[in-house]
């Protein structure tokens, strides 16, 4: 899950953020637990994010509509995302008990 927001501002893009949804399969990608750390210095956020799988084709556009969401935030002029992949997606505990649910994973 993502660290919680430290400052106003962290917390305005993590809403706007909040609101992208994985193209494939529905759920905010914030739920999913694909993003991993948001960073506001000054006018410019730092996004920390992952995909599904390494090979995920949704993945350069859901790269996009992050950016694109941060830049929405009044004040915020600059966005990058950055893809790693350490550590690995495990939807099992990363994710939300409403998106495991929306996926049919009961632990």
């Amino acid at each position: 899950m993502i660290r919680d927001p430290e400052t106003e501002k962290e917390w305005e893009v993590f809403h706007s953020v909040r609101m992208v949804e994985d193209p494939e399969i529905g759920i905010s990608l914030i739920e999913l637990g694909l993003i991993y750390d948001i960073k506001v210095e000054g006018e410019k956020a730092d996004i920390t994010m992952t995909y599904t799988s390494l090979a995920c084709p949704a993945g350069p556009q859901m790269k996009q509509d992050i950016e694109n969401h941060a830049l929405r935030v009044d004040g915020i002029t600059e966005a990058v995302v950055h893809v790693v992949w350490n550590p690995k997606w495990e939807p099992r505990a990363m994710a939300s008990e409403e998106a495991k649910m929306q996926m049919g994973i009961f632990d």
